[in-house]
């Protein structure tokens, strides 16, 4: 079962959708349960989806390239940061169509380095991107419950990723709540309902 690029689509429509809610909520507050503010983790999630297009256009197989294109920044406001997450969401996408199927590259460098063919960075991104802006939204104090189908595809598709044996992970279960599974197996609380407003 693969993420698509449909699905990074959908997903990144629906984050900004989240993220917009809460606009006039205090981005300086950390997110979640990490100790960055909303808007620097909001600028690394922005880089979480473009990094992986410069990572399959360089084509590099050895390592990541030794470049980019920058992020707004975490001084940044809400409103650029979302503009910047369909930006780079487009990049991406863009990026992958234009690949050959027999296109590959670097898509992680740890434990070890890995290449991968195209289809496998909108899940890279998307991953990221899904609890990146759940740790937002638990910090803005707005809710986030992404579509259960396109949770489940995200979890069947990097269910053999190693960031799942890395420190503070833990394995994938195959239990009926995918979105639930994903943030657990991040150490990540899962609650359905957002925090008191």
């Amino acid at each position: 079962m693969a993420f698509t690029l449909g699905d990074l689509e959908e997903l990144t429509g629906f984050v900004i959708a989240a993220w917009r809610t809460g606009l006039d909520r205090d981005w300086s507050a950390p997110a979640g349960t990490l100790t960055w503010s909303c808007l620097r983790t909001a600028d690394h999630t922005v880089d979480t989806v473009l990094a992986p297009a410069i990572f399959l256009a360089s084509r590099k197989l050895d390592g990541y390239p030794a470049y980019g294109i920058s992020t707004p920044g975490p001084d940044a406001s809400p409103s650029v940061l979302i503009e910047a997450l369909a930006t780079a969401t487009r990049i991406l996408t863009a990026v992958v169509r234009a690949a050959e199927s027999d296109v590959r590259a670097v898509i992680w460098r740890r434990p070890q380095v890995e290449i991968r063919g195209p289809m496998d960075f909108p899940p890279r991104a998307g991953l990221e991107l899904i609890l990146h802006a759940y740790d937002i939204c638990r910090g803005l104090g707005v809710p986030f419950e992404p579509p259960a189908e396109l949770c489940e595809r995200l979890r069947a598709h990097t269910r053999d990723w190693p960031m799942w044996a890395s420190p503070g992970w833990s394995a994938l279960s195959s239990e009926p709540n995918a979105w639930r599974d994903l943030l657990l197996a991040s150490g990540r609380p899962y609650q359905q309902e957002s925090p008191a407003q």
